[in-house]
């Protein structure tokens, strides 16, 4: 079956954790789950979701404070623990009637923070964890406190979690955003003016951008600060006892390749595969190449 003639994709809406997320479903069989990073949505997955729908029922929500789900007001409302909950009550939800009571949960960027936690917290409820270019907790701590080269390519967090951002991000209809999100794929071919289009109103939508900001400003995440000492996301060491298969594209200027260094002592059943000439947008500068490091691994298991 090609992506053409894959499973046709539905809108759909849970109220889990004291919010409303919206999520867009396809396919049947053994549930995966695809979680955004910033200043994605649901819609970063659309290329993985039409492969994995054709035996998968394969679930894409818009994380807390993005595009169709809700947005609360309050940074607290941003902590970790909470988007953790988040995905832990999705799942419950989409779980209620299958089998076996356990999915595959697919990450990046900030999705992928928050798939770590759940992997150290909910390990019972994961068949396998997937990570793309998302540092684990431990290791992202060691960088920002020990690697000159991450402080310095982590700078942005510091600029994403100061007032003003929000402006900053949205100057001139988010040419900013567009140029570093979508410039390669757009450039490439795997997006399109019609996807462009699509990314500006999910940051259009009212509190969206801010909803994405809270996250680094609730979690404090970034080098330290004259004087400061980098804040930890999660009590060390966050250990993960699911197998998992970490995809690191080694183009990322954001998060560098020192974040694979020493990841093994913290995920025992890892397996790692990176690209080479792919940057930190690689979900959908290269969905083939994703796609089919994703499928090796689930049929390999």
């Amino acid at each position: 079956m090609s992506a053409q003639n894959a499973p046709r994709m539905t809108d759909e809406y849970a109220s889990v954790n004291g919010v409303r997320l919206h999520y867009v479903r396809a396919g049947t069989g053994p549930v995966i789950v695809f979680l955004h990073g910033f200043p994605e949505f649901w819609y970063e997955w659309k290329h993985q979701i039409a492969e994995f729908s054709r035996d998968h029922t394969a679930i894409a929500p818009d994380m807390r404070g993005y595009n169709l789900s809700d947005k609360p007001e309050n940074v607290s409302a941003y902590s970790l623990p909470l988007l953790v909950e988040d995905v832990r009550s999705l799942a419950a939800h989409l779980l209620e009637n299958t089998r076996g009571g356990k999915f595959t949960l697919v990450a990046h960027d900030w999705g992928g923070l928050v798939a770590w936690a759940f992997a150290a917290l909910h390990p019972d409820m994961l068949d396998r964890l997937v990570i793309v270019n998302a540092p684990h907790p431990s290791v992202l701590r060691r960088e920002l406190r020990n690697n000159p080269a991450q402080q310095q390519a982590s700078q942005y967090m510091l600029r994403f979690r100061a007032a003003g951002a929000e402006t900053a991000l949205a100057a001139n209809n988010y040419a900013g955003l567009v140029s570093t999100v979508l410039g390669e794929s757009l450039k490439s071919g795997t997006m399109t003016e019609e996807d462009k289009t699509a990314y500006i109103a999910a940051w259009s939508q009212p509190g969206a951008l801010t909803g994405g900001l809270n996250y680094y400003r609730a979690s404090e995440v970034g080098p330290a600060q004259p004087g400061g000492e980098v804040k930890d996301l999660l009590p060390d060491p966050v250990m993960i006892r699911v197998p998992t298969l970490v995809i690191w594209a080694e183009k990322d200027t954001f998060l560098l390749t020192g974040n694979l260094d020493g990841l093994g002592a913290f995920v025992p059943d890892l397996t790692v595969r990176r690209i080479p000439d792919g940057t930190h947008w690689v979900v959908h500068e290269k969905p083939a190449e994703v796609n089919r490091i994703i499928r090796e691994y689930l049929d390999r298991r």
